[in-house]
C-alpha cells in the first residue's frame, strides 16, 4: 500500500521531457493572453474561442486518429465532459470577454489564483496532499501576483465586469485540471486533450453566427492571431500540460503556472509597448521564488490516504 504523500514525494522527481512540456505550455499560455488582447477588437468572446477550439480539434484530430484509442468508461466520460465544457469551453469564453476590458498582464495575474485552487482541489479531492513548501510557495507566488497588480495601477482591480470573467476563468481552468487529472490514470494524454477540446468546442457551438460575422470582417492578421491561439496556446501547450500533468501532482505542476502573468507582462511591453512599474517585476521574481519552494519535498500538512 503506497500512501499519497509518498506517491506524491515519487512523482516529484522530474525527467527533461516533463521540464520541456512545462516551459512550452507556460511559454505558449503567456503568449495567448497577448494575442487574445490584440485579436479582442475583432472578435466576440464566444466567437474566438469558437474559431480556437476548432483549429486545436482538427490539428489534435490528425494526430490522435494516428494512435491507439482507449475506450473511456462512463465514469471517465462524465469527467471528459466536465473538463471539456469548463476548461476549453467556459474558460475560453470567459478569459476572451475579460480581455476586451482588461489588459493581457492583468487578466494574466488574477486568473492565476487558478493554481492556488488546484493545489487546494488536489489536496483534498485527489489525494495528493497538501505539502508544507507548496502551500508556502503558492502564498509567496501568489504574494508576488499582488504586487505585480498593485505595481502596474490595478489596486481596485480595474473594470469590475471584468475582473468577474476572469473569476470565473479561474475556477473553471481549476474544474477542468481537476477533472483531467483522474482522466490521465488511464487515458492518454493526447486523447484527453483532443476529446476535451472536440467537447469545447461543441458547447461553444452556439457562437457559429457570430463567429461568421466576425470572420467576415476582421482583418488577417487577427484572423492568423486567432489561428495561432489554436494551434499552439490549445493543440500543443494543452498536450504538452496533459503529458506533465500525468506525470506529476496537479497540484504542484499548477503552481509552476505562476510565471505566466510575468510573461505576460513582459510580452505585452514587447507588443503594445505597455511598461510595467517596478513593483510589477518585483512581483514577477517573487513569483518565481514561489514556483522554486514548491518544488521543495516534505511531508503534506494536510492529506489523504490512499492505495
Amino acid at each position: 500500500m503506497t500512501t499519497a504523500p509518498e506517491r506524491v514525494q515519487q512523482s516529484s522527481r522530474l525527467s527533461a521531457p516533463v521540464l520541456v512540456a512545462i516551459v512550452v505550455t507556460v511559454l505558449a499560455w503567456a503568449s495567448a493572453f497577448v494575442v487574445i488582447r490584440g485579436v479582442a477588437p475583432h472578435f466576440g468572446g464566444g466567437a474566438l474561442a469558437l474559431l480556437r477550439l476548432t483549429v486545436g480539434s482538427i490539428l489534435l484530430g490528425a494526430v490522435t486518429v494516428r494512435r491507439g484509442w482507449v475506450k473511456p468508461t462512463v465514469r471517465e466520460w462524465v469527467l471528459v465532459i466536465v473538463f471539456g465544457v469548463a476548461w476549453f469551453g467556459a474558460y475560453n469564453v470567459a478569459l476572451n470577454i475579460a480581455e476586451h476590458s482588461l489588459d493581457a498582464g492583468t487578466t494574466a495575474m488574477i486568473v492565476n489564483i487558478g493554481p492556488i485552487l488546484i493545489a487546494l482541489g488536489a489536496g483534498i479531492f485527489l489525494g495528493e496532499g497538501i505539502p508544507k513548501w507548496l502551500a508556502i510557495g503558492a502564498g509567496v507566488a501568489f504574494f508576488g501576483v499582488v504586487l505585480i497588480a498593485i505595481g502596474t495601477g490595478i489596486s481596485g482591480f480595474g473594470d469590475g465586469i471584468g475582473v468577474l470573467w476572469c473569476l470565473l476563468a479561474a475556477v473553471t481552468y481549476a474544474t477542468g485540471v481537476l477533472c483531467q487529472k483522474p482522466l490521465l490514470r488511464r487515458i492518454p494524454a493526447r486523447q484527453s486533450t483532443f476529446m476535451g477540446c472536440v467537447i469545447g468546442m461543441v458547447a461553444c457551438s452556439p457562437f457559429v453566427g457570430e463567429l461568421a460575422q466576425d470572420l467576415g470582417r476582421a482583418p488577417a492578421a487577427s484572423v492568423l492571431g486567432a489561428v495561432y491561439l489554436g494551434a499552439v496556446p490549445t493543440a500543443l501547450a494543452f498536450s504538452t500540460w496533459a503529458f506533465a500533468l500525468s506525470r506529476m501532482p496537479a497540484g504542484q505542476l499548477g503552481v509552476t503556472t505562476y510565471v505566466v502573468p510575468a510573461i505576460a507582462v513582459l510580452l505585452g511591453l514587447a507588443f503594445f509597448g505597455e511598461i510595467p512599474a517596478p513593483l510589477a517585476i518585483v512581483g514577477g521574481v517573487v513569483c518565481l521564488a514561489g514556483v522554486a519552494l514548491s518544488r521543495k519535498r516534505s511531508r503534506p500538512i494536510l492529506s489523504n490516504t490512499g492505495s
